[in-house]
């Protein structure tokens, strides 16, 4: 039609045929040459030289090429840099009426040819011939925004011994959709309804290329989410029309029957049987086929960390009304050795060490060897844990461990023995909601302090008890969180016996909160209350006391050192525990955000009576230093006590992985 173009776009494509404004007569082809006659030229014969115009051809290579000058216009933001023949800035004009023009621009000199070859020598005609392809490229940018009439011209001005490449956009009028029209998609029945709204695309919207894409994808999504598993979008169909600035677009959509999930099948070289994929799976066999459980069920079997690559197909069986899932499974390495090191003052330095088979008890079932050697603390341990044990997400976890403390506030000799059932956080996973429940067994030898008078003496205990815990995580990050709030508590109901039987509980919760006051600064809190009811501070062993104090608690106090303290200065613990911590996170624009520092002030009471905060209250004050790396922030945090008691020092340093809280 007269006027008239048709745009085509699919598969990430968006390509633009004009129709002819007018028609064209074909004209007759010209007659063949008539046969060389005797005396004439021979084709063949080499030409005779060039005849001297008196003018020098330019030598291209030339130190001083230059185009000749220009009227100066007024300077615009531009970047000069040294070509070796020519220096050059490079500015954009005329984008100022277009929306997102900062976008644009940011797109173009990503792409510019000027931009690209700042650095290489150039001259006059190789400047030149970069500015004619920049401003064919900023053409089709501003085509792809809907500016179907949008022209770019190129032109130098000299500015003392360089030059200036200025580009002059001129956008004309954005063209418009005129109609929208998803053809086919009403053969999606009942579910139909729905899914015009998924394609953005409306009608009185700009022709945006990326925008059409992206609805589409958005569609094909839906479309899956709504158990069409086959459905398919055909070619999308663009008619522009240059006189009225409007376009039509037309969309042919397969939707396909409504699937359902069928079997899980496994093959290659899988590390656990399609059974356990079943259990890892968020659908069963008959369940209403969704696109997004497939990508989910993917990325859970890569967090599995024995998955190096998962391939998974839906196959259409019964004329693709069910489903089936074909997983294809490459192992990765089963085997882990690991380590940490890490420093506080109280505890000072320790060393870490595990080695792992990760799938030692088919399916998932992984032993892990460990050992610590550090300056307070060692232990050596096994551990045996089955992820996703009976349904997702759920892990059986026993581990055995004998290990050595010693505390200013004790020294503890226990054999451990414990065994739970967890749903909890990791890296890769952050969960809503987490518990865990089991049990614990302890025979432990304990020296510490056993009366009100600070008498100190050794005993042993054997001590059952039964955990639980419960958390809710609503912040938007595991180790770095910038927004959002976390509560969790936990309570555990314990019986021992040293010459006499007691039974008594232990409960504590922990709530925290973030703010971003800004795009740098997090502005962070937390609160910390816990006590202990049915027993007295003395009768207790000391390792199940409350403390405070520490890298985890009362910064600026060494481990365990704020509270209730011995005539010797060293700390006896308590029953009733209550802490809060206050800081800005704020990230330094230098080094590239990478950094930061973090004001805080703490504070906290604990007492050997059971209600959290009837003790004294205590302060400390102090900064740290974040460093933000690809895996979670590292810290290092300096804090000041303001009231001093006996056996603390003027400050205490903490080195860990991770936020305060």
């Amino acid at each position: 039609m007269s006027g008239a173009a048709r745009l085509l776009c699919a598969a990430g494509s968006f390509a633009l045929s004009a129709a002819p404004a007018f028609a064209q007569t074909a004209l007759p082809p010209p007659p063949a040459p008539p046969p060389a006659q005797p005396g004439e030229l021979d084709p063949n014969a080499p030409m005779a030289p060039m005849p001297d115009l008196g003018v020098d051809w330019p030598d291209l290579n030339a130190k001083d090429t230059m185009l000749p000058a220009q009227p100066a216009a007024p300077a615009s933001a531009g970047t000069t840099e040294a070509t070796g023949t020519i220096r050059y800035t490079l500015d954009v004009e005329g984008l100022s009426s277009v929306p997102g023009s900062v976008d644009l621009l940011n797109a173009f000199r990503k792409q510019s040819t000027l931009e690209a070859e700042r650095k290489h020598p150039a001259n006059a005609a190789q400047i030149g011939r970069r500015a004619s392809a920049d401003a064919d490229l900023l053409v089709q940018l501003l085509r792809s925004q809907g500016y179907y009439d949008a022209a770019v011209e190129p032109r130098t001005v000299r500015t003392g011994d360089a030059l200036r490449v200025v580009l002059t956009a001129d956008p004309g009028v954005q063209y418009r959709f005129a109609s929208v029209e998803l053809t086919g998609l009403d053969a999606a029945g009942v579910d139909a309804a729905k899914l015009p709204s998924a394609f953005a695309v409306k009608a009185g919207d700009p022709v945006i290329a990326q925008n059409v894409i992206a609805a589409g994808a958005a569609l094909t999504t839906a479309l899956g989410e709504e158990g069409f598993a086959e459905a398919r979008l055909g070619e999308q169909d663009i008619e522009v029309n240059h006189q009225t600035h409007l376009a039509a677009l037309k969309l042919p959509v397969n939707p396909g029957p409504v699937a359902r999930f069928g079997v899980i099948r496994v093959s290659g070289r899988p590390p656990f049987s399609a059974r356990h994929v079943a259990i890892i799976a968020r659908f069963k066999p008959g369940d209403r086929f969704e696109r997004s459980k497939i990508d989910d069920l993917r990325r859970a079997l890569i967090a599995t960390t024995l998955v190096a690559n998962a391939d998974i197909k839906v196959v259409p069986v019964q004329g693709g009304r069910v489903v089936d899932v074909d997983v294809h499974l490459e192992p990765a390495p089963q085997h882990t050795i690991a380590g940490d090191i890490g420093y506080g003052t109280g505890q000072g330095a320790l060393i870490e060490a595990t080695w792992t088979d990760r799938n030692f008890f088919n399916p998932e079932g992984a032993l892990t060897l460990r050992g610590i050697a550090g300056t307070s603390e060692q232990l050596g341990g096994v551990e045996f844990r089955r992820s996703n044990f009976v349904q997702r997400d759920q892990t059986l976890d026993l581990q055995f461990t004998a290990s050595h403390q010693k505390f200013d506030a004790f020294e503890a000799k226990t054999i451990l023995l414990a065994g739970h059932i967890e749903r909890l956080s990791n890296f890769i996973w952050q969960k809503k909601w987490t518990w865990s429940y089991g049990a614990q067994l302890l025979a432990t030898d304990e020296n510490g302090v056993f009366s009100p008078d600070g008498e100190k003496d050794t005993r042993t205990f054997f001590i059952a008890a039964l955990p639980l815990t419960l958390g809710y995580d609503g912040s938007d990050n595991l180790l770095d969180p910038t927004r959002g709030f976390r509560l969790s508590g936990w309570i555990s109901p314990e019986y021992f016996g040293h010459g006499k039987s007691l039974t008594y509980g232990r409960s504590q919760i922990d709530a925290s909160a973030y703010y971003p006051a800004s795009d740098r600064v997090v502005v962070a809190g937390r609160i910390r209350v816990g006590t202990i009811l049915g027993a007295s501070a003395f009768d207790l062993a000391p390792s199940r006391r409350f403390y405070s104090g520490g890298g985890g608690s009362v910064r600026g106090y060494g481990y365990q050192q704020l509270g209730p303290k011995d005539a010797a200065g060293d700390p006896i613990g308590g029953r009733g525990l209550a802490e809060f911590a206050l800081e800005a996170r704020i990230r330094l624009k230098q080094f590239g955000g990478n950094f930061g520092i973090v004001p805080f002030f703490d504070g906290g009471s604990l007492t050997t009576k059971a209600m959290p905060g009837s003790g004294a209250w205590r302060f400390a004050v102090g900064a740290g230093v974040r460093y933000y790396s690809s895996f979670g922030p590292i810290r290092v945090d300096f804090g000041i006590p303001l009231e001093r008691q006996k056996g603390d020092g003027p400050f205490a340093v903490t080195v860990s992985l991770g936020q305060a809280f």
